[in-house]
């Protein structure tokens, strides 16, 4: 009786993990390489001729993001997309970039810009402040959202709505809140 536990509980040990890594594409942030992209300190890339491009993006977004709205505590990874079958590799659908928690940020093969990058680092800023979970499911997402379209300098001017609208909305209240008082007024949202 005790064998077809241990069989069944083995199985699951490998079954489980494969089904995750098939299934939930932005774990494949965690082993890039795996998917066939080539990784240094931060930055990993699926074409190597754009490293240099990718790396740049990136420094340039990491500094002004801490410059301008708080320091990083850790910096997560950057993996850049260059290819469609890269991009369908890591779940990309219309989304030009995401972000996973505190560990990386994604961008896909469209979003290699330097606003949309400042986005992303902007959500894991957050994520790393106040907590992955609590700023998915209790903090408004016209904070969530339209601090990161505001505060990376999106240019493109409307968003569509509601994305115009957070924005807004998160521009009135930061000029009443100040950058001071940015990230403690968040915490009473």
């Amino acid at each position: 009786m005790h064998m077809p536990k241990r069989l069944i509980f083995g199985a699951m040990l490998f079954i489980v993990p494969l089904a995750a890594w098939a299934l939930v594409k932005p774990l494949r942030v965690l082993a890039p390489q795996l998917e066939g992209l080539m990784c240094d300190e931060w930055v990993c890339v699926d074409d190597t001729s754009r490293r240099a491009e990718a790396t740049r993006l990136y420094r340039d977004a990491l500094n002004s993001v801490q410059a301008s709205v708080g320091a990083l505590h850790s910096v997560p990874r950057a993996v850049f997309c260059a290819t469609p079958a890269c991009s369908d590799k890591f779940g990309f659908t219309a989304a030009l970039a995401y972000d996973v928690g505190t560990f990386a940020v994604v961008i896909s093969h469209r979003g290699w810009r330097p606003y949309l990058i400042r986005h992303e680092l902007i959500h894991h800023l957050q994520n790393e402040r106040l907590g992955w979970l609590r700023v998915r499911l209790f903090k408004p997402e016209w904070w969530r959202e339209g601090m990161a379209y505001s505060l990376s300098r999106d240019p493109r001017r409307p968003l569509p709505e509601p994305l115009e609208g957070y924005r807004s909305q998160f521009e009135a209240w930061f000029k009443q809140v100040g950058a001071a008082r940015l990230w403690a007024e968040a915490e009473h949202l």
